[in-house]
């Protein structure tokens, strides 16, 4: 509290941040931005490895439908996920759907085998995900002979409508039940915004459900706890790093592997003059954090999630803390008591939980829709080598990266450098060879790969690893080269 403190009163609030991860709970969300704004600053955000928020302030993304309801699609778009790495449990109601009626679209960077009938899939390169979404808009609409906004209709009228987007075309419009979901790939895209308002409009176009597959237990909840920066007088996640502010709160945040960009949200935590760390865990916060603070995991405290679909679900501990260790809620309620923050006299989770839903039905306030049809220009296909820099599931969150049997796993394994057989070739690249990756002034050596089924001038650098925290973005130009004179490693 005194280390907040002083950098409110010397540099002013607006210089100190609050970040957390969408795994924490309602409870622990709603009081860390709560804390926040007492203190004077708007800068707070849980969605830490996103880089596009043209959407703030208009939405509240869930999935858009009820999960039951997922079997009676006949017909489903895909764009941005692997689904059976990330959202299994759906991806297992989309492969029995897809044994009956269900025909399931694919808009990937990857092309992994999901282990489901797939009816047609476009498999393109990060920087060409918008035009491919707009080529099926685009087909969509003169297949309906249908009038699009003027927004939309100028952004894509030189689009070129190829042969997959029309297959893709086809299939959704001879569906009567269709479904269009955002997975987390296209969530943390540069090119968010353009995504999502292109599924929107190809929806309207259909009469399809359109949703987000929820990237974490608290994605849904993190907005309805206000956890998310004020348009316009806070920073957002991204921001908060680029523009790196005196003083850090961390709620469950690991920044060298939760963030969009983790050698610039790790630099940021370096400069600051005070960073306080709420975690279960021991982390790399040991080199930077001024106060490291034990708080309790998900299942020793009690508190509430809200699932992909909007259900609230409340829970209570099933262990207690360990040794000294407390629950999150109960030490921001202390710190909101130390810094004079009106308001934090709770007693309970459940009394903080009241107070962020009020009755506990949130339906009223879920909403994927943006109100502008503008989609804007389409970006050029990007030169250089891109990086397809997806979350693998092990790694995904701070309890499953520690989990040892997890680890042991063919997903738990060391990532490596993917791309496909032209670049293997261009780069010089052998069986066993491992290959140095550099962005943004960061480097990391990874096992060289082949997958011919990657996009031309494509490499696949998993993110939110330790060996790969070092680099930039999780998308964008990257230079690849050789490692020479180097002990050959198995891949």
């Amino acid at each position: 509290a005194n280390g907040l403190r002083k950098v409110r009163d010397q540099h002013g609030a607006d210089q100190i941040a609050a970040l957390a991860t969408p795994h924490q709970t309602l409870e622990e969300l709603y009081l860390l931005q709560k804390l926040a704004r007492g203190v004077g600053s708007n800068n707070v955000d849980f969605r830490t490895r996103q880089s596009d928020f043209g959407a703030d302030g208009q939405t509240v993304p869930w999935l858009g439908m009820k999960i039951a309801d997922i079997a009676q699609l006949d017909r489903v778009l895909v764009i941005g996920s692997t689904l059976r790495k990330d959202h299994p449990l759906l991806a297992h109601r989309l492969r029995q759907a897809a044994k009956k009626q269900l025909q399931i679209n694919l808009l990937n960077p990857v092309d992994d085998d999901l282990l489901m009938r797939i009816a047609n899939k476009a498999i393109v390169a990060p920087s060409r995900l918008a035009d491919a979404l707009a080529q099926i808009t685009k087909a969509v609409a003169q297949a309906k002979n249908a009038i699009l906004p003027a927004g939309l209709q100028a952004a894509i009228a030189d689009v070129v409508v190829e042969v997959v987007a029309k297959r893709i075309a086809d299939s959704l419009v001879s569906g009567s039940n269709v479904g269009i979901f955002i997975g987390n790939l296209a969530q943390h895209h540069p090119a968010a915004t353009q995504l999502h308002l292109l599924a929107q409009a190809l929806s309207d176009l259909i009469g399809a459900k359109f949703g987000f597959l929820g990237e974490a237990a608290n994605s849904v909840g993190g907005y309805l706890a206000n956890a998310t920066p004020t348009p316009a007088k806070g920073l957002n996640a991204l921001q908060m790093v680029a523009q790196p502010r005196k003083a850090y709160v961390l709620l469950g945040v690991e920044p060298e592997l939760d963030c969009y960009d983790p050698a610039q949200a790790l630099a940021a935590m370096k400069q600051a003059e005070f960073v306080v760390a709420l975690s279960p865990y021991q982390h790399r916060a040991l080199d930077y954090a001024h106060a490291l603070l034990p708080v309790a995991p998900f299942t020793e405290t009690s508190g509430t999630f809200v699932s992909t679909e909007g259900r609230v679900q409340t829970f209570r501990a099933v262990v207690q803390p360990l040794a000294q260790t407390r629950p999150a809620w109960k030490v921001l309620r202390v710190l909101g008591n130390l810094l004079g923050v009106a308001g934090f006299d709770y007693d309970s989770s459940e009394a903080v939980l009241k107070e962020a839903l009020g009755s506990g039905d949130a339906s009223a306030r879920l909403n994927n829709r943006l109100q502008s049809t503008a989609v804007g220009k389409l970006d050029a296909a990007e030169s250089g080598i891109q990086r397809i820099g997806e979350v693998p599931i092990y790694q995904a969150d701070a309890i499953v990266r520690r989990a040892a049997p997890l680890q042991q796993t063919h997903d738990g394994a060391a990532p490596v450098a993917a791309m496909n057989g032209v670049l293997f070739s261009e780069l010089g690249l052998r069986a066993g060879d491992r290959v140095q990756i550099t962005q943004s002034g960061g480097t990391a050596l990874l096992a060289a790969a082949r997958d011919d089924r990657l996009p031309a001038g494509c490499i696949r650098v998993p993110a939110a690893h330790p060996l790969t925290a070092a680099l930039g973005g999780m998308f964008g130009t990257v230079n690849a080269g050789r490692v020479a004179q180097q002990q050959k490693v198995a891949v």
